[in-house]
């Protein structure tokens, strides 16, 4: 595939991107060669799902202790109850659509948004893109908002070029279908958490992370809120820079996720031993 019909191929050779890929691949390698891997993997995805919505939840204001999450099965009494009982609802349905995101990932996006909302309480703005207007509950993101025929288009875009394919490594894809879902805040609510959900699914669907035990959510949550407004800065800024800062914050946040998950394996040796 050329690189101009293949427009993500060429970030792979933008400043520190492949040394960022190629490590981020090595980390993914070692937590799947773990011994616990081969016997209580089950057990692994379902903590690191968990992890994961707790960290994309605290990156949406809701930063509660894990074993509060843990603990918790009323998540409808205050807005931030809200924010995490939607990160549980996304992660697990992230993967039930794996083999939808390839055929149809304007599908996927809809679903997730409607996932995270709930239910149909807010009408007919859940599971659609907005309209010229329609105004967006996003307060942790203070980027610009772009036009709704704008988020058509490039919606539009993004879809074409995730079934198409692309020959960019997987973290690459990853991070451009989260950093574009960031900027172009495309629903009324939950854009953040619908972003790091789609995400997910990229990362476990391209065959990185086929187990999601290796939630960047974590990751992500762990280098901050300010570091991952200021990464995400880069992307919007478009300069192959700040793309590739984007691209080095979205793997370092992988391989957060691989430690913590990591830690986890050598809890459960331990337990075991």
């Amino acid at each position: 595939m050329s690189s101009a019909a293949d427009p993500l191929a060429a970030l792979g050779s933008l400043p520190g991107v492949a040394e960022t890929v190629d490590s981020v691949r090595k980390a993914v390698d070692r937590v799947y060669g773990h011994r616990i891997m081969r016997r209580r993997s089950a057990e692994l995805t379902s903590e690191a799902a968990l992890r994961a919505a707790r960290g994309s939840a605290a990156l949406s204001g809701a930063d509660w202790a894990l074993e509060e999450v843990r603990r918790r099965t009323d998540f409808g009494a205050d807005p931030e109850a809200r924010a995490v009982g939607a990160a549980l609802r996304l992660t697990a349905e992230a993967g039930q659509l794996l083999s939808i995101w390839r055929q149809s990932p304007l599908r996927v996006l809809a679903r997730l948004h409607l996932v995270a909302s709930g239910s149909t309480a807010d009408g007919d703005v859940v599971g659609r893109p907005r309209l010229a207007g329609e105004p967006v509950d996003e307060p942790l993101i203070e980027q610009p908002l772009p036009p709704a025929d704008e988020v058509a288009g490039r919606l539009d875009g993004l879809s074409r070029l995730v079934i198409a394919g692309t020959a960019a490594p997987a973290l690459v894809l990853s991070a451009v279908v989260h950093g574009e879902l960031l900027a172009l805040r495309p629903f009324a609510s939950h854009n953040g958490l619908v972003a790091r959900a789609a995400e997910r699914i990229v990362l476990i669907n391209s065959g990185l992370d086929p187990k999601a035990i290796c939630p960047a959510e974590v990751g992500h949550a762990e280098l901050g809120r300010e570091a991952y407004l200021e990464a995400f800065a880069g992307y919007v800024s478009g300069t192959p820079e700040g793309v590739a800062q984007w691209i080095a914050h979205c793997g370092r946040a992988v391989e957060l996720g691989v430690r913590e998950t990591t830690a986890v394996c050598e809890a459960l040796q331990r337990g075991a031993a």
